[in-house]
């Protein structure tokens, strides 16, 4: 790992630390030119899974497009940047125990909805109203009485 001050091309970790929910590690680095230190994150990655998408095209998973996707959804709502990144492990978590190397864009849609459901509700209807090309109010109205049932019978 190469210095982020002096580019010195060795560095030694001084501390690691596995996140609360274990899909990632920080690990804290010392530059043994310059002394500089710096954390560093390991993460899960998704490895060459390929997404089937509607029309029939496949194109790599890409993460950075399912965090898009969700922040918008997610905008002006009060999710953390902690909590937003479990949910990007949640719904990888998900789309792994499927092993499969192609999975098509319903069922990452699916894992999506799922975990952004138990996040937050209106956020999850934001994503539902695009995800389920919802045509109007009565489409809107019956996934809120969804909701609000499901509430109902948890209590």
């Amino acid at each position: 790992m190469k210095c982020p001050i002096c580019y010195f091309n060795d560095t030694k970790v001084v501390d690691s630390r596995v996140s609360t929910d274990g899909s990632s590690i920080r690990r804290r680095r010392e530059c043994l030119k310059c002394g500089f230190r710096f954390s560093t994150y390991e993460e899960i990655e998704l490895l060459e899974l390929v997404i089937v998408k509607r029309d029939g095209r496949r194109e790599a998973y890409s993460r950075d497009k399912l965090m898009s996707g969700l922040k918008k959804s997610c905008e002006k709502r009060p999710i953390t940047a902690d909590r937003f990144k479990r949910l990007i492990h949640a719904i990888e978590r998900d789309l792994q125990k499927l092993k499969k190397s192609e999975i098509t864009s319903k069922q990452v849609g699916m894992a999506v909805m799922k975990n952004l459901k138990k996040v937050d509700q209106i956020s999850y209807i934001r994503y539902a109203s695009i995800y389920e090309s919802f045509k109007d109010a009565a489409d809107f109205k019956k996934e809120l009485n969804k909701l609000i049932k499901n509430k109902r019978i948890k209590k």
